[in-house]
């Protein structure tokens, strides 16, 4: 078993994001990597929403923010440079969700900032979130990953992100902004290359020594297709979506929204969107639904024998419309 660590000194969220995937799919699986990466201003989408309606383009376009869909699930966030980003990669021997948050907070309470994980893989001080989390598993290696708010501009959130009412509601909540902080908050003079020697300092005391990789030694060749994935329309924005029918709820899972297009009385193509954290939920839903008679018991049936509650859940929606 090897421990490596990895600091990205680019602040552009593309290659940030190719070089995570990239370790994901390279590290062995006996290995331990933790990566660390701060992005300048950018929307980071999950891997299974819809940007058109998730954020505001024009508003982006014209502030010079990126954007960012990252290959796990969940909803859309902002970065700026007040957001530190960590990603641990591991094999499924290894990787230990519980283990790898209780690193991040030893390293928060280290700096004397009482902490907690809550229920929803989020980590929270003084009852709100400064850390969000999100996972991937390829073959026998897995990804979590998330960020801590150290110093963030909570306020530019909102120009850029479309945040659906439902949400709020369903939160019990009268805005994002509410729920959230920054750890400077409770520590003014914290600053991410602080938190950042604070994490190493944790890394070792839970993991042992690890070795630290210098970007000069990263395989360039081998980068740089994960990162022109990252920056081409096609992944970031996909298509334009056109359809006939649209179908979408909030569940307490998260939004669901399905845009179908009919041919023949039959679903002849579909886009699902959704910001559970199951990266792969709208994925297997435009799988059962594709070419299916168009109709609240048919849609349903071909929902309905899944083992996953979302789609039950999914299922029974669409039964109770009037399609």
């Amino acid at each position: 078993m090897m421990n490596k660590l990895y600091v990205s000194p680019s602040r552009d969220g593309w290659r940030n994001l190719a070089v995570d995937e990239y370790f994901l799919d390279t590290i062995g699986p006996g290995d331990m990597m933790l990566y660390f990466y701060v992005n300048g201003s950018a929307v980071i989408i999950g891997r299974g929403q819809n940007p058109w309606a998730e954020c505001n383009l024009a508003a982006m376009e014209q502030d010079g923010v990126q954007l960012v869909r990252r290959i796990t699930g969940g909803g859309a966030v902002f970065h700026d440079a007040g957001n530190l980003n960590f990603s641990f990669i591991a094999g499924e021997k290894i990787y230990d969700v519980q283990r790898q948050l209780g690193m991040i907070l030893r390293a928060v309470r280290a700096l004397g900032i009482p902490c907690e994980f809550s229920g929803r893989n989020d980590l929270l001080a003084d009852g709100r979130k400064f850390s969000g989390n999100a996972f991937c598993v390829r073959g026998h290696v897995c990804q979590h990953h998330g960020t801590l708010l150290i110093s963030a501009d909570l306020s530019r959130l909102q120009n850029y992100l479309n945040v659906d009412p439902r949400k709020l509601q369903a939160k019990g909540a009268k805005s994002v902004r509410s729920r959230v902080c920054n750890l400077s908050e409770f520590l003014p003079d914290l600053t991410c290359e602080r938190m950042l020697a604070a994490l190493k300092d944790a890394y070792r005391a839970e993991y042992g020594g690890y070795e630290e990789l210098a970007t000069e030694n990263l395989d360039e060749a081998a980068i740089e297709p994960y990162v022109r994935k990252q920056a081409s329309p096609e992944w970031r924005l996909g298509q334009t979506p056109r359809f006939d029918l649209e179908i979408e709820n909030r569940f307490p899972w998260g939004n669901m929204q399905l845009l179908l297009t009919l041919r023949h009385g039959r679903v002849a193509a579909l886009e699902a969107y959704t910001d559970a954290n199951d990266a792969d939920l709208a994925d297997e839903v435009r799988l059962r639904l594709l070419n299916v008679p168009y109709g609240a018991e048919s849609l349903s049936a071909a929902l309905a024998d899944s083992e996953r509650a979302e789609l039950r859940d999914l299922a029974r929606f669409i039964r109770e419309q009037a399609l």
